[in-house]
């Protein structure tokens, strides 16, 4: 027996079609994805890139030598007598073309080219800087909007639960056991959550406008998965505190002040620079030529160089003392960190073992004792508010952990670049 063969209409072939064009319009979004995206599509990231590449490339010349020098004149020319302004008639006057050459101390141009290869390795840091804070604003926004989108999940299941109260009210009142106007608290709930939704569906458009800002237009894909937990590992974070992402512009920073406490100390020693000038008189004189050689004078050094030297080196002093202080930001920081990713884990769990249960059966017995007769409306709608409460609350303290939790990982533990 052949089996049967159904045609779809073709209005239905192209709805296929389209969608297996779009692949946003039939896929949702992860974290990983959209952490993946945002290290392709965030224009932070290409600005860090040319940033390393001129800061690269702006180290070739550190080490080299300034232009040489092209000197062009005329020397000894007659402005009296008859023979003012004649090239020919002096035996002394000359046509000159030289070349001079500037040739700074070793020390300075090696002090140079320490700062500038300190450069690069700061502008390296600064990429991987930017690279690790895009993954937590990322992380963080999607975070946002899959908060967002779990409450407007919840929403759905809200109104159902809704429309059966509302037949539960319409029984009882059939029934001869409630008043007319009870019927009126079921509608007044649904106002109510029409018009959170309202806020929720605000929100999901400033969430998905934060998450575009990073992976552009994937952002208005539905968010997809879980709740990201990474390992918040005390010993693991305080281990990787030296290497927090603000810490580690600090090395090539302190490099580079080095560098030029070295090169302000070499302005102290003398450079130099030789020429060679060709020196052209008339047909009946010979051609000369000029050798120099000329050297700086380092004799106010008190009021020029040492100066500098002092100045650079508070400037190194200055980067050590922002470390400290920085380091202890960050310790203390990270202190606060755990203590509230603690405190909001046990929230957590306190919410989904004990606050929620019980919500859901204050609802269940304060609704059996309605339809009984033992009970008032206006009890059952309490317990539907204060379960419609704990459900959110369940939602905004798990997004409240997974931000944390991003923050802590971002920052001490996916350091590596």
């Amino acid at each position: 027996m052949k089996p049967r063969i159904y045609w779809a209409p073709p209005y239905v072939a192209a709805l296929i079609m389209g969608a297996l064009s779009f692949p946003g319009i039939a896929s949702a979004l992860t974290l990983e994805q959209a952490l993946s995206l945002a290290e392709q599509e965030a224009p932070s990231l290409d600005a860090q890139a040319a940033n390393l590449q001129a800061a690269r490339s702006a180290a070739i010349p550190a080490g080299e030598l300034p232009d040489p020098k092209l000197k062009l004149g005329l020397q000894n020319v007659p402005i009296e007598g008859d023979a003012r302004w004649q090239m020919g008639q002096e035996a002394m006057t000359m046509q000159m073309v030289g070349v001079m050459q500037e040739v700074p101390n070793r020390a300075k141009r090696r002090a140079r080219v320490e700062a500038a290869q300190a450069g690069v390795a700061l502008a390296d840091v600064q990429q991987t800087i930017e690279r690790l804070s895009v993954r937590q604003e990322t992380a963080e926004a999607w975070i946002a909007g899959f908060a967002v989108e779990r409450k407007l999940s919840l929403f759905k299941q809200l109104y159902s639960e809704n429309q059966l109260f509302s037949r539960a009210v319409q029984a009882r009142i059939a029934g001869g056991g409630g008043l007319a106007a009870d019927s009126v608290l079921p509608k007044q709930e649904a106002a109510l959550l029409a018009e959170q939704e309202d806020e929720l569906l605000r929100n999901q458009l400033v969430a998905r406008a934060d998450l575009r800002r990073w992976i552009g237009e994937s952002a208005d894909q539905p968010l997809t998965g879980d709740w990201p937990q990474w390992l918040a590992d005390v010993n693991h974070y305080q281990h990787n505190l030296n290497s927090h992402p603000a810490l580690l512009a600090f090395d090539p920073m302190t490099r580079e002040a080095e560098a030029k406490v070295r090169q302000a100390v070499a302005e102290k020693t003398p450079d130099w620079s030789w020429g060679v000038d060709y020196l052209r008189r008339g047909r009946e004189y010979g051609d000369m030529v000029n050798l120099s050689v000329s050297f700086d004078l380092p004799l106010f050094t008190g009021s020029r160089q040492d100066p500098k030297i002092a100045a650079e080196r508070a400037r190194l002093a200055q980067i050590e003392a922002q470390r400290q202080a920085t380091l202890r930001m960050h310790n203390q920081e990270l202190s606060a960190d755990l203590a509230e990713y603690q405190r909001l884990d046990r929230a957590l769990t306190r919410l989904e073992q004990t606050l929620l249960p019980l919500a859901d059966e204050k609802v269940r017995l304060a609704m059996a004792d309605y339809r009984s007769g033992k009970g008032e409306l206006i009890a059952v709608i309490d317990a539907r508010r204060q379960l419609v409460e704990t459900r959110l609350r369940r939602i905004d303290t798990a997004r409240d952990r997974a931000l944390i939790n991003a923050r802590l990982h971002f920052a001490f533990g996916d350091t590596q670049p």
